[in-house]
């Protein structure tokens, strides 16, 4: 664990003069307390803090939010205190370290008052200084990545978690690098034999397209030298779990059009425009597949532009082109005012958070104008948290289900006899109508009677997958002939 506190001191000096002593004391104050506490992996707990706190100065923290990242679980794990942290560091850690405990709590299934309550009061507190949210986005970087020595339940049951809070809120701070990395390690456990086969197809076709890409990558970069315009070009390949999401649409492995993509960085915004034309000029883009997220940036500020062109032998291509600091901000979010801004790095994040970012307008309008706190809850949850629901079977086997799905197209994803002998459904250990509208974590049970084919008509309205209807369809119309 020693040679990991090195490298850590090495990482932090490398990019600021900040107090080591700090650290140090942070580093041994942790590692006294979390001294008899072992990992699943059996592995001696401090080296969770201490890989927090690394990939945080990979990101140039401040030190004091590294700090707070080495002690995150000593007050929820140990018998330190709040009281205690503060007096031997200060007041921003020991905020720090209570934000992060706070948000472990983070249940929006709970439907107690009091439950609810708490729960807005930490959604509120996320604004108030987005460190304690890259802080537990890092914590839980690292679980994920040391998620193999757990039980194949709580697998499954952090990977759902995952999806549904966390990589929700490192898009909604721009926090790709960490989004994407989450997103494919969360689809590997829920998912594991389609995320293998996904891998094998996007494998073969690195394989098979890496020489056009090569060329293409050339003839481009040339075309900028020529024209007065330093460049870094590279290629780039669409990630398994956003293949995933494409092909949920309906669209064909090899129609997906930003599968294979070039990255062009330059200098000034005004390259990117040049570059834009001058590719335009040079291949021919598909009109649908252009945006410009310069002129109108993403709700987490994401800057750049897109364009999809024809390739050789007709192979699309995306090239996305943005200054060296629009890809910063693309990767980093927020946590990239580090880079730049060392001793007002903060301040700088906080004001962009509540003037800019989206996410946040958004708490604080709801918060604003919902007083009822399970209704507040309810609403985060419906219009910031949810796309794809997720809820299980008895067996706890996972299902994905477009938000909005009923039992109805529950029983028919799980099997077109299921869907056609239904006669009722339990979820969460109630009864419910066969049109109710499933809610992420349920628990479904759907009853059937191998003599009781009924479904009818008026089920077509109460369904919204295209799998759920066609076989309704087809039932109706085997039984008209």
């Amino acid at each position: 664990m020693e040679k990991y506190y090195n490298t850590l001191e090495k990482n932090i000096l490398s990019y600021a003069p900040f107090d080591i002593k700090k650290l140090r004391k942070a580093y041994f104050y942790a590692k006294n307390y979390h001294q008899n506490q072992k990992r699943a992996s059996g592995e001696d707990y401090i080296i969770h803090p201490l890989n927090v706190a690394l990939i945080l100065s990979e990101m140039h923290a401040d030190i004091d939010t590294i700090c707070g990242g080495m002690l995150h679980d000593v007050v929820e794990d140990t018998e330190s205190t709040l009281d205690d942290v503060e007096q031997k560091f200060n007041k921003t850690v020991r905020n720090l370290v209570e934000g992060v405990t706070k948000m472990t709590k983070l249940d929006f299934d709970n439907k107690n008052e009091l439950s609810a309550s708490n729960l807005r009061k930490i959604i509120v507190s996320l604004a108030k200084d987005p460190r304690i949210i890259i802080i537990k986005l890092v914590d839980r970087l690292h679980n994920m990545r040391t998620l193999e020595y757990k039980s194949l339940e709580k697998q499954q049951e952090k990977a759902l978690e995952t999806l549904e809070i966390y990589v929700p809120l490192a898009y909604y701070i721009g926090a790709s690098k960490i989004k994407d990395e989450l997103e494919n390690i969360a689809f590997r456990y829920l998912k594991p034999s389609l995320y293998g086969d996904i891998n094998k197809q996007r494998e073969e076709l690195k394989k098979e397209t890496k020489p056009l890409l090569e060329d293409t990558k050339e003839k481009v970069a040339n075309l900028l030298r020529k024209n007065g315009i330093k460049a870094n070009l590279e290629i780039r390949y669409k990630d398994n779990y956003s293949i995933y999401k494409k092909l949920l649409t309906k669209v064909k492995f090899e129609m997906i059009h930003d599968m294979l993509s070039i990255k062009v960085l330059v200098k000034t915004t005004k390259d990117c425009y040049l570059a834009l034309m001058l590719i335009h000029e040079n291949f021919t883009p598909i009109n649908n597949h252009f945006k410009d997220y310069i002129a109108r940036p993403k709700t987490n500020m994401y800057k750049s532009l897109h364009t999809t062109v024809f390739g050789k032998d007709n192979h699309l291509i995306q090239f996305q082109i943005r200054t060296y600091e629009m890809e910063r901000v693309a990767i980093f979010g927020l946590t990239s005012y580090w880079f730049k801004y060392k001793n007002n790095a903060k301040t700088l994040m906080q004001k962009d958070l509540e003037n800019n970012f989206q996410f946040f307008k958004s708490i604080k309008e709801l918060d604003s104008t919902i007083l009822d706190n399970i209704e507040f809850v309810s609403s985060i949850k419906k219009e910031l948290f949810s796309s794809n629901i997720y809820v299980y079977t008895t067996s706890g086997e996972v299902i994905e289900l477009p938000n909005g799905a009923t039992v109805i197209d529950f029983a028919y994803k799980i099997h077109t006899d299921i869907g056609n002998s239904m006669v009722a459904a339990i979820v969460n250990d109630e009864a419910v109508a066969l049109d109710y509208v499933l809610e992420n974590q349920d628990r479904v049970r759907i009853i059937t009677d191998s003599k009781a084919y009924i479904p009818k008509e008026e089920w077509l309205d109460k369904v919204i997958t295209t799998t759920a209807k066609t076989k309704i369809m087809e039932f109706i119309k085997e039984k008209e002939n």
